[in-house]
């Protein structure tokens, strides 16, 4: 669904924040710890929790190579602001 201009319309646009608000609210965020946290999980050195965080991507790419599941989901900035 766009609108002219090819911007994306104003209820894809707040479809798009709503999922990324429930992601946020649903995961812990580890941050910048993103790839050793996801790597303990997976190898049993901790309870598997859903998190979120930065990693790079060279550090991505190492975690799926390793067979570790990851999805690069870019979360707006507005997702962590009350919903108005």
């Amino acid at each position: 669904m766009e609108v002219a201009g090819g911007a994306p319309s104003p209820a894809l646009q707040a479809a798009w924040l709503a999922l990324a608000r429930k992601i946020m609210a649903s995961t812990e965020d580890v941050g910048e710890r993103f790839a050793q946290e996801a790597r303990r999980m997976h190898h049993g050195e901790q309870p598997e929790r859903p998190i979120r965080g930065q990693a790079t991507p060279h550090e991505t790419l190492e975690l799926l190579e390793e067979g570790i599941a990851v999805l690069p989901l870019p979360l707006p900035a507005a997702a962590k602001e009350p919903l108005q």
